[in-house]
């Protein structure tokens, strides 16, 4: 993996998989019955996070964007059914209100390494 945005996405992809990995685990562990579709999902978000980072650190361009296009579907979707219909989620996830609790970056970096692969692969053409 060479400098700079390869580095950066892999270091972010980490972060976010120990932040919602921990963050689920424990709502899991302690309070499932709360609300059961929003630990999953946000456990749902730390294994698709998991996969960009090894995607990325392993150079599997094709495995990073299917994460990367699965964690965007994610945001939007979730991001949307947060905001049309919040009983739905008694809880936050990663992804609620396009992941706004995490500085919105759940929707930008899906974005940032989609755009990276897609400008990657024209410089080495």
């Amino acid at each position: 993996m060479s400098a700079g945005p390869p580095r950066l996405l892999a270091g972010a992809y980490v972060l976010f998989a120990i932040a919602a990995g921990a963050r689920s685990a424990y709502q899991l562990a302690t309070r499932f019955a709360d609300a059961p579709l929003a630990y999953a999902l946000s456990s749902l978000a730390a294994a698709v996070y998991v996969v960009a980072a090894i995607a990325v650190r392993t150079d599997r361009r094709t495995l990073l964007s299917g994460a990367a296009s699965l964690e965007l579907a994610g945001a939007l979707a979730v991001g949307a059914l947060t905001l049309a219909d919040p009983s739905a989620f008694p809880d936050e996830t990663v992804w609620s209100r396009f992941g706004q609790g995490y500085g919105f970056l759940p929707l930008v970096l899906p974005v940032a390494a989609l755009a990276w692969l897609r400008v990657s692969r024209v410089a080495t053409r």
